[in-house]
């Protein structure tokens, strides 16, 4: 936490500060309303993400910029699907293509805009894209972990489309896909995996390996196999708990809503959380890993929106009676960091 307070939270407040200079020059009205509302609604998602910077202080200087560069493209992104008058399937598809083409340092910038009317955003996307192009080049063992990031953005993106497409068709899209994916996830259910898929943790945990220049083709793939699914769908199932009642009102797809009841609803959640603690025991600094584990229930689980709905108020006590002190100084940790930012 020294780490995170001294380096981590710095650094990710001047690369936002950047960025939030770049969107206010925006030309586009309704791209620049979507980049800038990213940037500052979801300021907390690079926060989290940099946390991984913190493991290897050596590299902070090459892996924040990349982090926040990343997480800022999927946040943006997912504002102009979220808040788009758009339901083409194409026009998500082409703007997700910049997150493949920015973990793709030889990939050439495409008109990511191709199928929308919104399209002069001055080279920002552009910018972001090469900003993580420049810093997986300073990456020593980046080939050996590209195709793990590259699966992982790939489903990323395949779930950015299908869970913005037109209300009736989201389900039987998102269900078609996961009968390509069943076969080698066979201990989730089909709305745990497309929650996996939706999380960038994966992607940065892959990135702080790549920092190891001793590091095999076979770590890597471990590696991913480690924090693929169990982490990663920890991560957005605990972050749609509790968006349940801004989903429900706004007719949003809630994966959290498609368990029985609420019983099955917290087994199944203890149960991914306990498979994604015996996981990352397989990796190095598997201590760290287990704390992202703890701080990620105590973020979400302290966060305002939990006391504004009995019913995930009272989920997330029965998430955190066996809370190890691990979670509760993060619990702690959280409120205070909220308080700071408020």
């Amino acid at each position: 936490m020294h780490r995170v307070y001294k380096y981590v939270l710095p650094s990710v407040d001047k690369e936002l500060e950047k960025l939030k200079h770049k969107a206010r020059a925006i030309p586009d009205p309704e791209l620049r309303q979507q980049a800038l509302n990213s940037i500052r609604d979801k300021k907390f998602h690079c926060q989290g993400g940099g946390v991984y910077a913190a493991a290897n202080l050596q590299y902070h200087e090459v892996l924040i910029p990349l982090i926040v560069a990343l997480q800022t493209i999927s946040d943006y992104l997912d504002n102009l699907c979220d808040r788009s008058t758009s339901l083409d399937a194409d026009d998500f598809r082409m703007l997700h293509q910049s997150m493949l083409d920015a973990v793709t340092p030889e990939a050439k910038p495409q008109d990511y805009y191709a199928f929308r009317q919104e399209k002069d955003d001055a080279g920002y996307l552009h910018g972001l894209v090469q900003q993580c192009q420049t810093q997986i080049g300073k990456l020593p063992s980046y080939e050996k972990v590209q195709p793990h990031v590259y699966e992982l953005v790939s489903l990323y993106c395949d779930l950015q489309v299908y869970k913005h497409i037109a209300k009736e068709l989201r389900e039987e899209k998102l269900l078609a896909w996961w009968e390509q994916h069943r076969g080698r996830y066979p201990q989730l259910q089909w709305n745990e995996f497309a929650a996996a898929t939706g999380s960038t943790l994966g992607m940065f945990m892959l990135f702080l390996n790549a920092t190891d220049p001793d590091l095999t083709e076979e770590e890597g793939k471990a590696f991913k196999n480690i924090y693929f699914p169990h982490v990663c769908a920890l991560h957005i199932l605990l972050d749609y708990l509790i968006d349940q009642a801004e989903d429900k009102a706004g007719g949003d797809l809630n994966f959290c809503s498609y368990y029985k009841d609420e019983a099955d609803l917290v087994d199944r959640i203890a149960l991914i959380v306990n498979r994604a603690r015996e996981d990352v025991q397989h990796l190095p600094e598997s201590g760290f890993h287990r704390l992202i584990i703890e701080g990620l229930l105590a973020l979400y689980l302290s966060d305002p929106k939990v006391q504004q709905q009995s019913d995930v108020r009272k989920i997330s006590k029965q998430l955190l009676k066996r809370s190890p002190m691990t979670r509760l100084f993060f619990l702690v940790n959280s409120v205070w960091i909220r308080k700071q930012q408020a």
